[in-house]
């Protein structure tokens, strides 16, 4: 028993090296699939209802623009912020300037040059090359997300006669585990965002409040740069924090002050993610915290800024599956809630 235990053990670990390598690889085709599965599980009961009372193409339409719109409202929130507060890097420019003459001249008293490593690495033909990579990946977002909506029109089509196919072999264990495993699976998606939702708002709200009672500039900007990056775990939060202190050096005179900042931007990022949605999301969405920043920096590797907002859902969708075979409960029962401990 012992020995069949390490076998499934070593096959779990080599089928997971071997999706982390493929994925890695084919991270063109499989990034806007999972990304449109994702979708497809958060619209599904709207264009499920829809459908009951008009024709499936008027539903599908519907559910598509709507779909559209909201990646368009998210885009243009994104761009409005920080195109709104990256204004002052060219109003306090001269104030920015001297501030980086000033650790300039800090660094070299205290035996460390940095104006040659500088003047080496940042050109005229770097900052093209920088300029080029942006126009490159603008192109490639653009197709990733015309790939993305494509599989979710493709694949709303198809939901109800995959699912009719599976119920013809619902007798099958296998079948039965799959069905059930997709259906709680895109329950959890759905919970998930909508947590994840509410405590964007709240982490914005707290943000553009003290932005607003300590005097920055552009309070409201500050407000949805962090309802946005919210979605993104670990990463977007401590964006969210670091760009404000960075542009507003010019409103403080003192390093502490601007410390301080940054400690306040941080505790209310904590507060929010450490202590209220624990207990906002309960026992639906358990997962251990350390596989959350695992989920979070592994898939950020693997595929980017993407792979960081995607990684949660991602490991949420594999420990539903493995809590749902027999064979593989004990991964889910380790890494997942406390709530399974109890049904096992």
């Amino acid at each position: 028993m012992t020995r069949d235990q390490t076998l499934r053990t070593s096959a779990t670990l080599i089928a997971a090296i071997a999706v982390s390598v493929a994925a890695y690889q084919a991270e063109a085709v499989l990034a806007p699939l999972t990304l449109g599965l994702f979708i497809i599980a958060l619209v599904w009961p709207v264009h499920d209802w829809l459908q009951r009372w008009m024709p499936t193409l008027a539903a599908l339409a519907i559910v598509t623009i709507m779909t559209v719109i909201v990646v368009v409202v998210f885009a243009s929130l994104i761009a409005w912020g920080f195109a709104r507060v990256s204004t002052t890097l060219i109003s306090d420019a001269a104030r920015y300037q001297e501030i980086y003459n000033m650790a300039i001249d800090w660094l070299d008293r205290h035996g460390v040059s940095i104006a040659g490593v500088w003047a080496d690495n940042v050109n005229a033909s770097r900052m093209l090359g920088w300029a080029q990579q942006v126009t490159s990946r603008v192109k490639t977002t653009l197709s990733f997300w015309l790939i993305t909506l494509l599989y979710v029109i493709l694949g709303l089509t198809e939901v109800d006669d995959m699912h009719r196919k599976l119920r013809a072999h619902v007798e099958s264990d296998g079948a039965k585990a799959f069905l059930s495993a997709t259906a709680d699976t895109a329950r959890k998606f759905r919970a998930y965002m909508v947590v994840r939702t509410e405590m964007s708002l709240a982490t914005g709200v707290l943000v553009g409040l003290f932005a607003w009672a300590v005097g920055l500039q552009f309070p409201v900007e500050w407000g949805v740069i962090a309802f946005t990056l919210n979605y993104i775990p670990f990463i977007g939060p401590f964006v969210a924090t670091l760009v404000p202190t960075l542009l507003e050096m010019t409103q403080f005179t003192t390093w502490e002050a601007l410390f301080g900042l940054f400690v306040c931007l941080n505790v209310i990022q904590f507060v929010i993610g450490s202590y209220v949605e624990p207990r906002v999301s309960g026992a639906v969405l358990a997962i251990s915290p350390v596989v959350v920043l695992f989920a979070v920096f592994f898939w950020a590797y693997i595929w980017g800024l993407y792979g960081a907002f995607i990684g949660v859902p991602i490991f949420i969708a594999a420990l539903t599956f493995c809590g749902h075979y027999p064979s593989t409960r004990w991964i889910a029962d380790l890494l997942g809630g406390p709530q399974r401990t109890k049904a096992g």
